[in-house]
């Protein structure tokens, strides 16, 4: 498989998983309009938390902006876990005679795929679901968003060497780009009041060679605002926030917290009160657990009754937003939210291109 059988050992210190602050201030906006109009009207509540999904049963194609076709294969071996457990097909456009990938540019203006992966850009990440293809998320002319020429999902460095656990890395941000959110940000989960956010009492802020935050000389540790403020990470809190604090988000469809799930991160031992943690992860953090599936089962059923009421939900939604007395006048009838918000459900009752 070419130069992509090494695997690569993980460097020191913790790298956190983060979208590019671009792109974490445009949602942050476009959330907001959300939340206003979800509260517009009875029964818009369920609206936002069907948005993030992709229509169940429908093909999302992937394609490549750097890469060979060895490492795009190995990619899309590692997605077939996701996709053996769901009604939904994930379509890398693999030619059948030359064994090419299908592959996007920086200078397109159309979609050469809903998902666009890159390997070039600095860490691991994806945006959620339909915000792959959300021309609201990002800023014009940066290398990441939801406009055809951005990347949507990034896996730093794999066309140097493959790191270890790499397939439950590609297997995280793919399920991220499916509109998985993080475990830890699970609202019905324990992360939230067993993570150590603040210093130990007294501690006095002390780095290491590499720039890292570590324990004083007293053994009085940081806490975890302090902790990614070094490096590798240098995170201000209003990031360590959006990235790890539990939030109610307008896009999350949460099922019950799973410790398995290959969406919780193995945090370093200072992150948590407790030892054992119950907010640490008991899954390999390679392959998907049953948790994970069966949320994949929930977000893209093959029943024809929960297909059907989704259609239903959806429809109801999309005829409550274009008939609602006011509605268009209270959020903006020509709105770049409101016309992706009429473009997403149209989709998922069928009606999308």
């Amino acid at each position: 498989m070419g130069p992509y059988t090494d695997v690569m050992q993980p460097l020191p210190g913790i790298v956190l998983e983060s979208l590019p602050q671009a792109v974490v201030a445009s949602l942050e906006v476009r959330d907001a309009w959300r939340r206003q109009a979800a509260s517009a009207g009875e029964g818009l509540e369920f609206l936002i938390s069907d948005l993030a999904r992709w229509p169940p049963g429908s093909t999302v194609r992937v394609a490549f902006l750097d890469g060979d076709s060895s490492l795009h294969a190995r990619v899309e071996e590692a997605t077939r876990q996701i996709t053996d457990a769901c009604n939904l097909n994930l379509d890398f456009g693999r030619d059948q005679v030359t064994g090419e990938y299908r592959r996007w540019r920086e200078t397109d203006t159309a979609y050469a795929a809903q998902i666009r992966v890159s390997f070039d850009r600095e860490g691991y990440w994806s945006l959620v679901g339909t915000d792959s293809t959300d021309r609201t998320v990002g800023a014009p002319g940066h290398p990441e968003g939801g406009r055809p020429g951005q990347r949507s999902l990034n896996l730093n460095g794999f066309t140097k060497g493959l790191p270890a656990g790499w397939q439950g890395t590609v297997r995280h941000e793919f399920l991220h780009a499916l509109a998985f959110e993080h475990a830890h940000q699970n609202m019905r989960g324990p992360c939230e009041q067993e993570f150590r956010w603040e210093d130990d009492p007294g501690y006095l802020p002390t780095q290491d060679a590499r720039s890292m935050f570590v324990a004083d000389q007293d053994g009085r540790r940081p806490g975890i605002y302090t902790y990614l403020a070094g490096a590798p990470n240098h995170w201000p809190r209003w990031m360590v926030d959006h990235n790890l604090r539990t939030a109610e988000s307008p896009d999350v469809i949460a099922g019950p917290f799973d410790p398995e799930s290959i969406m919780l991160y193995d945090f370093e031992p200072l992150f948590y009160k407790s030892t054992p943690s119950e907010c640490a992860p008991t899954g390999n953090g390679i392959d998907l657990s049953d948790g994970d599936r069966r949320g994949l089962q929930l977000l893209y059923p093959y029943t024809a009754v929960e297909l059907t009421e989704l259609t239903t939900r959806a429809g109801q939604a999309l005829d409550q937003v274009g008939h609602e007395a006011g509605f268009e006048a209270a959020n903006g009838a020509d709105s770049p939210y409101l016309d992706r918000v009429v473009d997403l459900l149209n989709a998922l009752v069928g009606k999308g291109h």
